[in-house]
């Protein structure tokens, strides 16, 4: 105990404030820890208290009092610190707090956050404030950067970006610092946890319901900076908001048939993110305009005032597939057969209408209002975050895709699964030709698969064919001389370091072959392959490059 009360105390002497006097809190996870740490700093010099929930609020008031006066003299009854055990977390608003100082194990990324917030309240004569945190080796260190970025989607490859790239990457005018071995403690957490983990998700649903006093709509989530509702969505044995309150919260009493049940998960997984607004438009016309209505007739031109967006045939198509439950490839088809929102017109308008099934569905309220908000939800986040689209396409640049998400915003007829993908495809209907890269290799894959594929700089790639082609392969000649072929090469690159859960890739834009391309024969087998020299259309952001190459 001796040697680390010393060490503390050094450090928050080295980190001081240099600006007005220290005014700090401590965190503890004990009283009797907090009560001794209390007394090795008063016999050092400092004025401190210890405190925890068994005091009255007199004492406390008193106690913050003394923290924050200004003082005249040595003589004065002030503080320099108070040491606190599971109070001061939330709803004590002293903004004069100018050090922090975490030495409670971090349980809960609500918990970090609060604890973290009590010093970064604006107030006369703080110019910043000192964070210390003992890390130690607990094991869910990771709530760190994800306190500090603000993003509350808890994408492990997110994370890692913000573990990596500091400041860079972080809002703001902040400035952070991760030693060596915090860095690589970090690392070891985020591979190790399950942001899937129900108790996590209930969690934030219950602190964001005690801050409403209400049940929280889906858009509560994002306006009060709670976890991603999509982590909900994500969750295999939920898939939507709806079966999550089903399942744990008593107040809620709505009921759903199996079949409005999985319509509503379908709109939650494959369209509520917002990554394209068509469908989710589409459907609020059925919602908006009646239930008869020839649906495409003025999708067009609402496309067009809203958004400038153009719907193509193909994109039609698309849709149509998608709505129809004629998209999904294979046996994925029976995961949501009773996702037939459309009907083709009888005879020559060639338009659709609202199915019979989904009109029936619609007749019940509890049912409509549920997915009323799942659109509107799905629309806002477009419009936040997937509404500035790259030259004419449904991708934004450095936004991530899943395979499925490529398929459908390239307008593809039907989905492919990733084991037909494998390193690109070509659709010869749309013409586009997405290339994906899996930056970092696992050393346990085969030699014909482990392609050196590497950036030479932010706006220049080495690409590696599949196996068993030449220069003369078909898909190489659609690479080599895509612009006069007429065929769009897209490119998407995650960091992939062995992240078995993270399916997303980061959307970098167009690319050409710069006609520099090498047959070679692959190493330890008989494989040919062709290396391709590539431009990309637009230069990989700072801080996105830096990570992918040296992440």
């Amino acid at each position: 105990m001796h040697d680390r009360v010393k060490y503390i105390m050094e450090q928050a002497e080295y980190f001081g404030y240099s600006g007005d006097r220290v005014k700090g809190l401590i965190f503890c996870s004990r009283i009797d820890e907090a009560r001794e740490l209390s007394r090795k700093f008063n016999e050092k010099g400092l004025k401190t208290i210890a405190l925890s929930g068994s005091d009255s609020e007199e004492v406390r008031a008193e106690a913050i009092e003394r923290l924050t006066m200004d003082i005249q003299s040595k003589e004065d009854d002030y503080l320099d610190y108070i040491i606190t055990v599971d109070i001061f977390s939330e709803g004590t608003d002293i903004v004069e707090v100018n050090q922090v100082i975490m030495l409670r194990p971090t349980q809960s990324p609500i918990v970090f956050i609060q604890q973290l917030g009590r010093g970064l309240r604006k107030a006369s004569q703080k110019e910043y404030v000192v964070i210390l945190d003992f890390i130690g080796n607990y094991k869910n260190n990771f709530m760190i950067p994800i306190a500090l970025s603000g993003d509350r989607s808890y994408n492990k490859d997110n994370i890692r970006r913000y573990l990596m790239e500091g400041g860079r990457v972080i809002p703001g005018a902040s400035t952070i610092h991760f030693d060596e071995i915090s860095r690589k403690r970090i690392f070891t957490a985020i591979d190790n946890a399950n942001f899937s983990d129900i108790k996590l998700i209930k969690e934030n649903y219950t602190n964001l319901k005690n801050k409403l006093g209400r049940i929280p709509k889906l858009k509560d989530f994002d306006d009060y900076g709670e976890m991603d509702v999509l982590r909900i969505f994500d969750n295999n044995s939920l898939g939507s908001y709806y079966k999550f309150l089903v399942k744990y919260e008593k107040e809620y009493k709505i009921r759903l048939s199996a079949e409005e049940e999985n319509v509503i998960e379908f709109v939650s997984k494959k369209l509520a993110s917002g990554k394209r607004v068509q469908e989710l438009r589409f459907l609020n016309r059925v919602l908006s305009y009646g239930h008869r209505l020839m649906l495409f007739a003025g999708l067009k031109e609402e496309l067009k005032d809203y958004y400038g967006i153009q719907m193509s045939e193909e994109q039609k198509d698309n849709i149509i597939n998608i709505l129809t439950n004629e998209f999904p490839a294979g046996a994925s088809k029976n995961t949501y057969t009773e996702c037939v929102f459309i009907e083709k017109d009888e005879g020559a308008s060639a338009d659709y209408h609202i199915s019979r099934s989904f009109e029936k569905m619609l007749a019940n309220k509890d049912f409509y209002d549920i997915l009323r908000e799942l659109i509107e939800f799905g629309i806002s986040r477009y419009e936040r975050d997937f509404s500035n689209t790259y030259k004419g396409t449904d991708l934004v640049l450095y936004q991530k895709y899943t395979y499925e998400d490529v398929c459908r915003l390239l307008n593809w007829e039907t989905n492919e699964v990733p084991l037909n993908i494998g390193g690109y495809k070509y659709d010869k209907k749309t013409k586009t030709f997405p290339v994906f890269i899996n930056y970092d290799k696992s050393e346990d894959i085969s030699d014909t698969t482990k392609y050196e594929d590497h950036f030479t700089s932010s706006n220049s790639l080495i690409a590696i064919s599949k196996s068993g082609r030449s220069i003369a392969s078909e898909d190489v000649q659609n690479f080599l001389h895509a612009t006069e072929r007429g065929i769009q090469v897209h490119l998407f690159v995650r960091k992939n370091k062995d992240d078995k859960i993270s399916k997303e890739f980061y959307y970098l834009g167009h690319m050409k072959a710069t006609g520099k391309a090498k047959e070679f024969v692959m190493q330890n087998t008989d494989k040919t392959a062709v290396e391709i020299e590539w431009l990309l259309d637009v230069p990989v952001r700072e801080d996105l490059y830096e990570y992918i190459v040296n992440g």
